[in-house]
Formats: structure tokens, C-alpha cells, sequence
């Protein structure tokens, strides 16, 4: 066979191998994003249905919220769960597919055919680090809007106190700082989007109460608009009447400035750059007339210690996706004698100890009893490290 044959064939075997391993990848990738979209449809379930939707449920019950505006706030709350839900989808999508193939004894014959572990695990780890940047993107980009926009319809709703049609006996409680009553307002009855015998108790004047009372009314931009009733002041001390007036249109307002709550941004709602820049205000702010950082308060270093850790968790949070990869790799991968998928209770149980790191970590950063950045960094390092070591020992074996 001449020297030129041999390199035809050398050529040949090099792209027929390069083909296969196209096809390897594309059918991993396939099986990854199949389980992969299942496991965010039930992760962003399971933490949506926890805590915002039984708020939205309170809400809607309680304040009247229009189930429309309900719906827009929920769309609007949706990206940032979906960000926490990616990491853990795609542990739970790496674990059932490797684990699935090993029942399969599919691992089995790639490995007949020369193709290890390391080698199927690169789809993947690609898929991980394209997951990764999908999350730092949106947290930066569309999460902090979609927060910001959320919080704004949630006030305005709120602030118009909506009472649903068909409630009847409804009644609002207005507190001030100090949980004391500020106000009551009483509806007997609410039917196509009218308030029938309205009563509202006015008791923010520490000297006296002002008790509004009227046949009909409306909701308006402004408050409640009564119509046709009287107005009376009682002095707190006396209980005597002191003051009534009859009125044909009035409307209470709820003494809720909307421009000035929307403007209260909230750190959490910040990006990175913005974040930054905060934390620089906020050292320089907090320095003023001080020499040093120790000289801060206890409530204003605490206060330093969490903005510190949310800094660093922007960083952190969208590279979970890697830690839990690594560690669901080798954990996956099952004895060929196994006949039992074990990659639900897998999932389980390294989500529940990761978030549990998590939890302890940032606890300990936002008290100042460990750095920020290892705050934000431990749970990823350490499920990492132990990953890449079964990894590693996995490995060598397949």
C-alpha cells in the first residue's frame, strides 16, 4: 500500500469518526433539552406556587386586584424564577439522561467503541456554560426590569384598595408605621363596580376621628369617590360630636404617593453596574465625617455586609448551573447491573444540600461572619470540588 493510500485512509477514518461524533452530540443534546424543558416546567411550578402565587391569591382576595393585573404580574415575576430554575433543571436533565443511558447499556457500548466519559460529557458541559450565560444575561437585563415593572402595577393596584363585585361585609385596615390604625374603610356591598354604604373611619389626628359616611361611590384613580353622605368629627377625648357636614361628591384619598414608592428602588432590583455603583455611594455616604469602615454602626455594617453579598452573587448565581452539572455527571453515571433509575431522588437530594450551603453561606456573609465573596462563592466551590473529584475517578474507569 503506497504512502498516499494511507493517508486517503488516515482521512477517511478521521472524518467518519468526526461525523459520528456529530451525531453522538446531537443525540445527547436532543435527550438533555427533552428533560431539561420538562424539569423547568416543574422547578418554576414548584417555586412560583411557594410563596408569589399564594401572595397573588391573598391579594386578589383581599384588595380586590383585577385578575388581569394578577395575570400581567405574574408573567412579570416569571424571569427571575426561571432564572433560579435553570441551575436545578439542568442537574435534573444531566442526571436522568446519563442515568438512562447506563440502564440502557448505551454508555456501555460507547465505551466498546473507544468513546469515554469524558468525551460524552462535553455535550453537555457546553450546554452548561451556554445555560450560564443565558442566566448572567437575563439577570442583568431583563430580570431587574421585569422586577421593577411588577412592583409598579402591584402599587398602583393596591393603591386603588379595588373591592371585588359581588363582596359582600368587605372591609380595609390602614396601618401606620407603628401597626397602630390609621383608617377603616367599610363596604356593605360592591356590584357592578359600584360600593353601596360606605364607611370610612379616619383615625391618623391623634385629638380627633373623622367618620365619613356615604349611600354610593366608585373607585377613581384618586381613591374612592363617595357620593351623597356626611362627614362628622368626634373628639377623642370628649366622644362628643363636634363637627358634621353633609357633602354631595366627595373622594378619599389614600394618601399613597405611587410616584415616590415607585422611585424607592430596591437594591435587589439593581444589575451590576448599578449595584456597583450603589455600594461606592453607599461606603462613601456611610464615611462621611468617619476615618474608618469600623467606625460604621452595627445596623449600617450589616447592611453593608448583604449589598456586598448580592454583589458577589450576581457572579455566582448564574455559574450554579456549572457546579451542579459537574456533580451530576458522576453521579449519574450507575453500575451496569443497576436496574433502577435513580435520578429523581439524585436530583432531590443535591438540590436540597446545595440550597442548604447556600442558605448557611449568605447567612453567614449578610452577619459579617465570612467574607462576602466566599459567601457568595462557598456552595458553588464546594459542590464543585466534589464533583470534579468523582468526576475525575469516573473517569479513569469508563
Amino acid at each position: 500500500m503506497s504512502f498516499i493510500q494511507i493517508n486517503q485512509l488516515k482521512s477517511h477514518y478521521i472524518n467518519t469518526t468526526i461525523e459520528k461524533m456529530k451525531i453522538l452530540d446531537k443525540y445527547i443534546v436532543k435527550q438533555f433539552f427533552e428533560v431539561f424543558f420538562l424539569g423547568m416546567t416543574i422547578f418554576t411550578g414548584l417555586m412560583f406556587a411557594a410563596d408569589p402565587f399564594l401572595k397573588l391569591i391573598k391579594e386578589i382576595s383581599n384588595f380586590g386586584m383585577p385578575m388581569h393585573v394578577a395575570l400581567m404580574i405574574i408573567l412579570l415575576n416569571l424571569p427571575a424564577i426561571i432564572v433560579l430554575a435553570v441551575p436545578m433543571s439542568s442537574l435534573f436533565a444531566t442526571i436522568m439522561v446519563l442515568n438512562r443511558l447506563c440502564l440502557d447499556s448505551e454508555i456501555t457500548v460507547m465505551k466498546s467503541c473507544g468513546i469515554g466519559l469524558r468525551r460524552i460529557s462535553i455535550s453537555i458541559l457546553v450546554i452548561a456554560l451556554f445555560l450560564t450565560g443565558i442566566i448572567f444575561i437575563a439577570n442583568e437585563t431583563i430580570v431587574p426590569i421585569t422586577k421593577e415593572q411588577s412592583k409598579t402595577l402591584a402599587l398602583w393596584s393596591l393603591g386603588q384598595k379595588n373591592v371585588p363585585n359581588g363582596k359582600h361585609n368587605f372591609v380595609i385596615k390602614e396601618v401606620d408605621g407603628s401597626a397602630r390604625l390609621k383608617r377603616l374603610f367599610f363596604v356593605d356591598k360592591c356590584k357592578n363596580d359600584k360600593l353601596y354604604n360606605i364607611v370610612v373611619v379616619d383615625r391618623s389626628s391623634v385629638k380627633e376621628t373623622n367618620i365619613s359616611y356615604a349611600k354610593s361611590g366608585k373607585i377613581v384613580p384618586e381613591g374612592w369617590a363617595l357620593e351623597k353622605g356626611l362627614s362628622y368629627n368626634i373628639d377623642n377625648g370628649k366622644l362628643v360630636s363636634n363637627t358634621n357636614t353633609l357633602f354631595g361628591m366627595t373622594v378619599v384619598d389614600f394618601g399613597l404617593d405611587f410616584n415616590e414608592e415607585i422611585s424607592k428602588k430596591q437594591v435587589k432590583e439593581y444589575n451590576i453596574i448599578a449595584l456597583r455603583k450603589f455600594l461606592k455611594d453607599y461606603k462613601k455616604n456611610k464615611n462621611k465625617n468617619k476615618l474608618k469602615d469600623k467606625d460604621f454602626s452595627p445596623e449600617e455594617e450589616e447592611n453593608l455586609n448583604v449589598y456586598n453579598v448580592m454583589y458577589y452573587d450576581k457572579f455566582a448565581l448564574p455559574a450554579t448551573t456549572i457546579a451542579l452539572v459537574l456533580i451530576g455527571i458522576p453521579l449519574a453515571i450507575t453500575p451496569p447491573r443497576a436496574r433502577h433509575n435513580r435520578g429523581i431522588l439524585f436530583s432531590i437530594l443535591v438540590i436540597f444540600l446545595f440550597y442548604v450551603i447556600r442558605a448557611f453561606a449568605m447567612s453567614l456573609g449578610e452577619t459579617g461572619k465570612l467574607e462576602p465573596v466566599l459567601a457568595a462563592w462557598i456552595p458553588n466551590l464546594s459542590v464543585g470540588a466534589l464533583g470534579l473529584f468523582l468526576y475525575w475517578k469516573k473517569a479513569c474507569r469508563i
